[in-house]
């Protein structure tokens, strides 16, 4: 949610930041809308105030025995005047939040311009790419001539967009998700956090994923909503609450499922383990103090990026565009991992600062240090970040690619052999 006060004061810094984003600018019908609604507040305090002085005259009119009926009519026609301006005045602030809850965050000023991918700015690259003496293969035939991954039972048991792993790839992800963890907690110092994965609507709200992209969720019939990532539990740990500043900066971490609709995803990546409705996925989140979150970013896509470089996967790092950003970010490194079997890169982690952004729609506050100057200082909105350490799938998708043998085999990288119980290759089952 974007600071309103700001948007009063300065509505052009609105509509240049939609403007990169390739959006028409809204600043305008946003502050009618407020106006409007002020204007309402405004004469219902002037009805609440003529009610009270009748009220008062009412009172003096009857300890001296003068006739109080035109005064106690005009008492309920201002009652019924007040309540009919509460409805109107509430209506209008919902459909003034309402607005509000589907405008992105502001692009910060060295997020690069462009309204797609093609404008992604490279920053730096990563390991050596593999040169294969043989074709390499994709991921799904590798998986499946080793009779390990099947997207045919799936199929059956759930439709499209999911997969079934069997033994030692079954025995990779849970590898994965326990290796990263225990990167990001013992050299990084998140805090690791096992927490629902059915949450409230206002939970889904706190960090952006509702109400604009409903379409993209999955909710039962109990209302609760399935997370399509961990970040809406680890950023809501802080929701409603005002943290001590020397409490700053907070860092959690967490292993979960995730659920995506894909709804906006018909006809891309149709095959394979790159875009399923059922993924797992090590997530980092850091609230921070709004001096730090810069830092903070930098110090996120490092933890991200160690994972990569300890599996000795070859990678970009990618400064997102404006247009190419998501709704809650105002800057975002996606770290892109080379496919050989589609000879690119492909995104398995996007670290993003968002600010103060989704601090002011979860209410997530901080009370800055006293000072004698100012002893108790009021709460200020704290910053927070996201990123993926990493999506568990997509890392699975590129080891048995990028690891993989003329036979068909797939070495496991060095680092993973403790987790696998010391399996160094997966062949095909007997």
């Amino acid at each position: 949610m974007l600071d309103l006060k700001l948007i009063r004061s300065h509505p052009e810094i609105l509509d240049a930041s939609l403007k990169r984003r390739g959006k028409e600018p809204l600043a305008h019908r946003l502050l009618a809308m407020d106006e409007t609604y002020r204007s309402a507040l405004t004469e219902l305090q002037e009805l609440q105030t003529k009610r009270n002085q009748i009220a008062k005259s009412f009172g003096e009119a009857k300890r001296t025995g003068q006739d109080t009926t035109g005064l106690a009519a005009e008492a309920e026609q201002i009652k019924a005047s007040i309540a009919d301006l509460e409805v109107k005045a509430n209506q209008l602030n919902q459909e003034l939040m309402d607005e509000m809850s589907t405008i992105p965050n502001l692009v910060a000023d060295d997020t690069p311009d462009g309204l797609d991918e093609t404008a992604n700015l490279e920053i730096r690259q990563v390991g050596e790419i593999s040169n294969f003496s043989f074709q390499p293969k994709p991921h799904y035939e590798l998986g499946e001539d080793l009779g390990k991954m099947d997207f045919e039972v799936a199929a059956k048991l759930s439709g499209s967009r999911f997969v079934v792993l069997y033994s030692e790839l079954a025995r990779l992800e849970r590898a994965l998700a326990a290796f990263m963890i225990d990167i990001h907690t013992s050299q990084y110092g998140y805090q690791e956090v096992y927490a629902p994965v059915l949450v409230h609507e206002k939970t889904m709200y706190g960090t952006g994923q509702l109400p604009k992209f409903r379409e993209d969720q999955f909710q039962t019939t109990t209302g609760h909503w399935i997370i399509p990532t961990a970040e809406v539990v680890l950023t809501n740990l802080v929701a409603e609450a005002i943290l001590a500043e020397e409490q700053l900066p907070l860092r959690y971490t967490a292993y979960t499922p995730c659920f995506r609709a894909e709804a906006g995803a018909a006809g891309r990546d149709t095959r394979g383990m790159i875009r399923l409705h059922q993924f797992g996925k090590v997530e980092l989140v850091s609230i921070t103090h709004p001096s730090e979150s810069k830092a903070e970013h930098e110090r996120m896509t490092m933890a991200a990026e160690e994972i990569l470089k300890q599996l000795k996967l070859p990678y970009r790092v990618m400064a997102l565009c404006a247009g190419d950003m998501g709704f809650s970010a105002q800057k975002t490194y996606d770290l892109e991992v080379w496919l050989p079997s589609q000879n690119t890169y492909r995104e398995i982690s996007s670290c993003s600062n968002c600010s103060n952004f989704q601090a002011r729609r979860m209410n997530a506050r901080y009370r800055p240090m006293a000072t004698p100057e100012t002893p108790k200082p009021a709460p200020e909105f704290v910053h927070t970040l996201n990123g993926s350490g990493l999506a568990v799938g997509r890392t699975i998708v590129a080891i048995l690619e990028n690891y993989q043998r003329s036979d068909g085999s797939i070495e496991i990288p060095e680092v993973l052999r403790p987790y696998m119980g010391g399996v160094e290759v997966i062949t095909k089952k007997q």
